[in-house]
């Protein structure tokens, strides 16, 4: 089986290297727009009789203000506490009696909800959502049990976690004007002090239908199931406009640095470079850098800094470029005992350097972009990903960017990379994240 696998992902390589162009994807998405503002992505996949429904908000952590901060995240799990129809605990057992799954996930920019259901099951969604759009209790007993419940989990997923808290340190100091810079979980002395009050306004200047959009994956008719949607989200009132979310971050006047002394294993280095978004152009060129330098173990970081230098025991990055304003091009490594920070820093320096100075050799810079385009092409076999796809490019600027995000791939040319990799990847635009050990 793996072994077909890997066949499988080599032909598709070949595939993708020997088409250079006129990628131009035909999504075959349904667009329509009802009168109350709440948008509906729908498209169409009969390969099995399953349905992804999903409920995309524009609102999170960026919407947020300093001393309120993780309202977005909490408005999310009170969302699973009940109405007066469906009462606390029965939307998730609903859907579980029915066969299908539920969650959410929220985000800077945005807040989401699914049901995944055999398609005769998409009445179901269509149910509760509606209900739950316009009718959430905010029962002031959740409130408090439910408050506690998100302490907790801030605790054990950053306080407790050395290098998340220190990421979230660094986080803090990359962006001094721009609400990115604090938790999407919020402050914990925001959340102890947060009223239920404050969540009631949140819900009502969020969650409204305009302020939204509803994205269905799955084998079902499009023409039926609009006509279901608009029966039974059409009804809900269109909403104030939201507040619009003006802040904007200067540009970087030198480096930034910050170091956090925690009980831990080992040390750790991260550096964040301020990077555009997605509308960019220059985004596109920024994903395939990424994937020549730190995407995987096959990745220019990886290889030199654990293998060759054998300084550090993981070296990776990542690009947050599905955003609603420029977030960060990050790279990282764990320091190998006996090596210093100092070591590893100036080894991703290094790295950086070389893709500045030297232009990236053809095989390279094609094995990236297929690598690239193969992940992006493949991930849509999932019914769910490919509505989360159009979710979040939805949310944050327009779910048409994924129509030439293939093309826009292959037109990335070695200059480019070097390009993008000295704009961008400048001291100045730098914050440096180092976690020091301390004993218990």
């Amino acid at each position: 089986m793996k072994r077909m696998k890997r066949l499988s992902l080599i032909v598709l390589i070949l595939l993708l290297s020997a088409s250079a162009s006129g990628f131009a994807q035909n999504l075959n998405v349904t667009e329509r727009v009802l009168p109350n503002g709440l948008k509906v992505l729908l498209k169409e996949e009969h390969k099995a009789p399953v349905v992804t429904f999903q409920v995309w908000y524009k609102v999170g952590s960026r919407n947020e203000c300093l001393g309120k901060t993780g309202l977005s995240h909490m408005l999310e799990h009170m969302m699973f506490k009940g109405t007066k129809k469906y009462g606390p605990k029965t939307f998730s057992q609903t859907v579980q009696r029915n066969g299908g799954n539920d969650n959410a996930f929220t985000s800077h920019d945005y807040t989401a909800y699914f049901e995944s259901f055999a398609a005769d099951r998409i009445a179901i969604s269509l149910d509760l959502e509606s209900d739950r759009m316009q009718n959430l209790l905010l029962d002031p007993k959740d409130f408090q049990s439910e408050r506690d419940v998100v302490k907790e989990e801030r605790r054990m997923r950053t306080e407790d976690d050395p290098v998340s808290a220190m990421v979230e340190q660094m986080m803090s100091v990359a962006f001094s004007a721009h609400p990115y810079q604090w938790p999407v979980i919020g402050w914990m002395s925001d959340i102890g002090n947060f009223t239920r009050d404050d969540l009631v306004r949140y819900y009502r200047t969020y969650y409204e239908p305009n302020n939204a959009t509803i994205v269905v994956v799955g084998d079902f008719d499009t023409k039926k199931l609009l006509a279901q949607i608009e029966k039974s989200f059409g009804k809900i009132p269109r909403g104030p406009e939201v507040p619009k979310v003006t802040a904007v971050e200067p540009k970087h006047l030198g480096e930034r640095r910050v170091i956090v002394k925690r009980p831990a294993e080992l040390p750790a280095v991260f550096a964040g470079y301020n990077a555009p978004t997605i509308a960019n152009p220059d985004a596109y060129a920024l994903d395939v850098l990424q994937g020549i330098l730190s995407s995987g173990k096959s990745s220019r970081l990886y290889k030199s800094l654990v293998y060759e230098k054998q300084i550090a025991l993981y070296a990776g990055g990542d690009y947050d470029d599905v955003s609603k304003d420029p977030n960060l091009f990050y790279v990282y490594a764990g320091v190998m005992p006996g090596k210093t920070t100092d070591e590893v820093e100036k080894a991703l320096y290094d790295e950086i350097d070389r893709l500045k100075n030297d232009p990236v050799a053809d095989e390279e810079l094609q094995k990236a972009k297929n690598q690239v385009e193969a992940s992006f092409i493949m991930g849509q076999d999932s019914n769910f990903y490919q509505a989360m796809l159009l979710g979040q490019y939805e949310s944050v600027a327009s779910w048409k960017l994924l129509e030439k995000y293939v093309d826009n791939i292959r037109a990335v040319t070695k200059e480019d990379v070097m390009r993008v990799a000295k704009e961008y990847f400048t001291a100045d635009n730098r914050t440096v994240g180092i976690l020091v050990p301390v004993k218990q």
